[in-house]
Order: C-alpha cells, then structure tokens, then sequence
C-alpha cells in the first residue's frame, strides 16, 4: 500500500492550490474517509449518536454494538466501524476500474458489459465482511439490481433502473464521473445520467447527475461552496432543485455543523419519502416522483456550505447527521476533497490500512483517464469546428 502523495499546497489565504491529481487525490480519498468515518453511525438520529458515543463523533469508532457486531441486528454480519469503508466505496472503484478498461466517457452499456461482470466474477477483500468475497455479495439489494436486469433479465441498459427503488445508490459512487469531467458540471451531469440509467430511475438518477456536476464544479479552480452550489442549481431538476435550494438556504445561516443538524432535517423532510423513521420507511418511499428527492445529497451540500469547504468540519457534520451517514460523508468528502480541502492524513491512513485498500491508486489511475478523455474530447471538439466551419465557408462561396 502506497503512502499519501505530497499534501495540498496552502497560499495566503488558507484555500488550497491544487493540480488535478490533488483534487481526483482529494475527492477519492475523501470520500472513502467519509464513508468510513459514517458508516458505524449509519441509520441513527444524532441523539442516538450523541448518547452512545458520550459526544459527537469526531473520528473512526468502532461498532455500534461492539465485539456483538457479528450478530447484532440489523447491522449483522457486517463490521462497520473501526475505519472499514462501506459499498459506497466498494462501488467507486469499481467505476474507477471501468474507466480505467474503457478510457473514454461511460454511458449505460460500459456499465453493463464492464462494472457488472465487475461485481459479479471478481472476488476482492471486502472490509466489513473481514473477508475476500464478490462484492455482488456485500452490495444492498438496490444495487444488486444491476445483476438482476441486466445480467439475468437482459434488459436494455439504458432502461434497467426502471422499477428499481429510488434511493442514493448511484448516486454515492458517481464522483469518478465528476472527476473525469473535471470543470465541465454540464457535462458531468449529462454522463452520469447515462451511466445511471441502468442502476436508478426518476430522482435516484437526477441526484447521480447532480452529484456529478458538483464534483466536476468543486474542481473548477477558484470554486467555493456556493459555486458548487449554483451549478448543481443551475442543472437539476424537479425536486432535487428545490430540495438542494432549501437544503442550503438554511445552511447558509450557520457555521457550526452542531446547530446546523436539526434544521438541515427540517429542510430536507418535505422532499424526502423515507420518513422520520430511517429503518422503517413510509410506504410511499423510494417511488418515482417529480416533487421528491434523495436526502442524502442536499444534506451533504448543506453540509458543504456550513462548513465553508473545510473537509474536517463537512464530514464530521455529516457522520453525525446519522440516518444514511455513510453516504451523505461520502458525497461530502468528495466534494470538499475536490475543492481542495486536504484530507486527514491520520485519518487516511487508518481507514486504508483497516480496510486493507490502497486509497491512492485509483486517483492515480483516474488522473491518467481523465487527461487522456480531455485530448480524445479536444480532438473531437476541433473535427467538429472543421466540419462545421466547412458548410460555412460552402455557403460564403455560394
């Protein structure tokens, strides 16, 4: 396992100045962080969360239930804790493996002929099961839908995620998308829509797209918070728009994650069809809709802006938010890592280390795709403006 890559360089005013591989560095490694850090808190409310813990969460901690972990319900078999990351990352470099084999923009048939036969053939250590297993068997059953429509029910990739239920699951594995579409929100989004089409329908695959685009803005040089913000406004839709709007109008009132946790809730209930209750879901939950939206990526750009960019102070906001922790850390690890916001050494470290995962090497692997996708896209830009430059020099000599 490779050590961290020199760390992000400070100028004057305390931001960061970052190459691309800094931020694709940042963005991967944050996320896996964040993923760790929430995933022992993971489907509990931040009252929950403070009595158990005697505080808030302010790094790795072990199990909720402790050495009972293995038969604890409903966290069973898994080990979430002790800086093991979950799916969310298990997921993101498998897409990252999919780029790395295609090297070029994704769409719904790279997903199908490459991430699936990916998570279905390939035994790799799964950290939570402290065992090498397929991740096909660590994944949530909204993400064993891929194998389900696409490998067994032979459906149309671009159509698979119809039917499937509407949650986060694309979306949390979508900042590869971001990266390699590095300051192009627009077409970040327009990718991970694609990609997304054969994992998640309605605004489970609008919230992929977004989270795509405020990664690909997060690594504009200059961006801020709110930057990120007016791109993902600037392209979503429906719900997602109007949840991220309220989400971080409320955020901009406070700086401090602590007083931040209740309101943010409180935004993002009304577009949000889980309910009050994580684990026990309405029964108009995760169905398609125009009006509703995924909770998990408004919170993790309220988190964003409440914390001012600063990775620390976004994700531990977002591990103690609880309900699905994990990947609104995740998502907010991403986008702060991008910003350039550096990552915990210490805490990189331990999550890499525990979770037996080189953290580094997809970034590295990342990099190399997205500068060899910007040259096939300059390419492909300039053929264009010569084609098109032609019918107009036709018609000047008509």
């Amino acid at each position: 396992m490779r050590t961290p890559g020199p760390s992000t360089r400070d100028t004057a005013n305390g931001a960061t100045a970052t190459t691309l591989e800094e931020r694709v560095t940042g963005s991967l490694v944050g996320a896996a962080v964040g993923d760790a850090l929430g995933g022992p808190v993971e489907g509990y409310s931040p009252e929950q969360i403070l009595e158990r813990h005697g505080g808030r969460v302010h790094g790795i901690v072990g199990p909720w239930n402790g050495d009972a972990w293995r038969t604890a319900r409903p966290i069973a078999p898994y080990h979430k804790g002790d800086g093991h990351v979950t799916d969310d990352t298990l997921l993101t470099h498998a897409l990252v493996r999919v780029y790395a084999t295609v090297r070029d923009h994704l769409d719904a048939y790279a997903v199908a002929e490459h991430l699936v036969p990916d998570l279905m053939t390939r035994p790799r250590w799964i950290p939570e099961l402290e065992a090498e297993a397929l991740p096909l068997q660590r994944i949530f059953l909204a993400e064993k839908w891929l194998a389900a429509r696409i490998h067994y029910g032979h459906v149309d990739p671009r159509e698979a995620g119809t039917g499937n239920i509407v949650n986060c699951g694309a979306a949390m594995y979508m900042a590869p998308v971001g990266l390699v579409n590095a300051a192009n929100p627009a077409g970040a989004y327009a990718e991970a829509l694609d990609v997304a089409g054969a994992h998640q329908s309605s605004y489970g695959r609008e919230a992929a797209g977004v989270l795509a685009a405020a990664v690909a803005a997060a690594c504009t040089p200059g961006a801020t918070p709110d930057s990120v913000v007016a791109a993902c406004l600037d392209l979503a839709k429906d719900g997602t728009r109007a949840a991220i709007e309220a989400v971080c109008d409320v955020a901009a009132r406070h700086t401090d994650f602590e007083s931040a946790l209740a309101p943010l809730r409180e935004a993002v209930a009304p577009y949000d069809t889980v309910g009050p209750d994580y684990r026990a879901p309405s029964l108009a939950a995760r169905r398609p809709s125009r009006l509703h939206a995924i909770e998990e990526l408004p919170v993790a750009l309220g988190m964003l802006v409440v914390s001012g960019g600063d990775y620390r102070h976004a994700v531990l906001g977002a591990v103690n938010y609880g309900r699905d922790c994990d990947s609104i850390a995740t998502m907010a690890g991403a986008l702060a890592g991008a910003l350039g916001s550096p990552v915990p050494e210490d805490w990189a470290k331990a999550v890499a280390e525990a979770s037996r995962l080189d953290l580094w090497q997809p970034a590295t692997t990342l990099t190399a795709v997205a500068r060899e996708v910007f040259e096939h896209d300059v390419a492909r830009r300039r053929a264009h403006e010569r084609a098109f430059a032609s019918f107009e020099g036709a018609r000047c000599s008509d």
